[in-house]
């Protein structure tokens, strides 16, 4: 267990993303994977107001229900950590102080609880200034309805400025960072959003760390994606070069009776600032290499074989 920067709260340092929750994921399915993902150790719940508006007849918060109707079925509240998101939902779009002041109780009702243990900016909003919208989580954690906030999207200029902002004023500090990283992705984050998060002791949970399903090796060319629903996410991540970090993967894989998704989290894990990687799963069959990332320790030399595969990608 890993403790979410400077917070009291301790995670199994593998999340579980929601956002196949209610998309590929019906609620029966979603029941599965997260009674097998907590059976497995895992304990964090990563999800936003948003998911999954972006499927075809779906209008946001589908996510959020299944995973406040599955607590409440297993009545395991206590054992479990949830993060979600605001700024992203139709209904509850951008950062002003009383959208979410709104969309946290929207979220509230849906995970039918009476707190949200990590709740992130999704993205910036440019149209608010930072200090109202600092206020209105502030106020969430004092009314007992937020335990910690967090950053989501943000450019590294705009994390200083919130942390600065923070102190300035007293309120609730961000505890976690959740940028978009991975072995194909790597330019969001290294460099200042890393430095920032070493320096102020902030939790890193990169999100599409398997690339959207690419660096699971499942899929070896375009043509494999066509008609899929992660066509759209994955598409992108499609190089030579990262085909080439694919294949790495797979040997280091062969050699450690590993699976490829294993070791691509593997190496997340070894990065300075890592608190935990998160990861979906659609079917439960996919769990198991999920879970047993955390205790795979990639050598020195698999490590720098994986990172100067990935340096050709950019």
């Amino acid at each position: 267990m890993v403790a979410i920067g400077t917070s009291d709260l301790d995670i199994f340092p593998l999340a579980l993303g929601g956002n196949t929750f209610g998309w590929t994921s019906d609620e029966a399915a979603s029941f599965e994977i997260l009674d097998a993902f907590t059976a497995g150790g895992g304990n964090f719940v990563d999800t936003a107001d948003s998911y999954s508006a972006f499927a075809d007849g779906n209008s946001g918060g589908e996510s959020e229900t299944i995973i406040g109707t599955w607590t409440t079925a297993r009545g395991n509240r206590d054992d479990v950590v949830i993060a979600t998101k605001v700024s992203q939902h139709p209904e509850f779009r951008g950062l002003a102080p009383d959208n979410i002041r709104a969309a946290a109780d929207a979220s509230l009702t849906r995970l039918q609880t009476d707190r949200i243990d990590v709740y992130y900016a999704h993205y910036d909003d440019d149209k608010t200034p930072l200090v109202e919208s600092l206020a209105a989580f502030d106020d969430l954690v004092t009314a007992g309805k937020v335990r910690y906030v967090a950053i989501s999207n943000y450019t590294p200029a705009r994390v200083r400025e919130w942390l600065e902002l923070a102190k300035e004023n007293g309120f609730a500090a961000p505890i976690a960072l959740q940028p978009h990283y991975n072995l194909v992705a790597r330019r969001d984050f290294e460099g200042e959003l890393q430095k920032l998060a070493v320096e102020h002791d902030l939790g890193v949970f990169p999100y599409f760390s398997l690339a959207a399903g690419f660096l699971t090796g499942k899929y070896r060319t375009r043509q494999d994606l066509t008609g899929k629903q992660r066509e759209r996410l994955t598409t992108g991540y499609f190089s030579d070069a990262g085909l080439d970090v694919v294949q790495g993967l797979r040997e280091i894989a062969e050699s450690r009776s590993a699976e490829i998704s294993s070791v691509a989290l593997a190496w997340l894990l070894a990065r300075p600032g890592v608190t935990a990687p998160i990861a979906s799963a659609s079917r439960i069959s996919q769990l198991p290499a999920l879970l047993d990332a955390p205790a795979l320790a990639l050598t020195s030399q698999e490590v720098e074989k994986l990172t100067v595969l990935s340096d050709a990608v950019a």
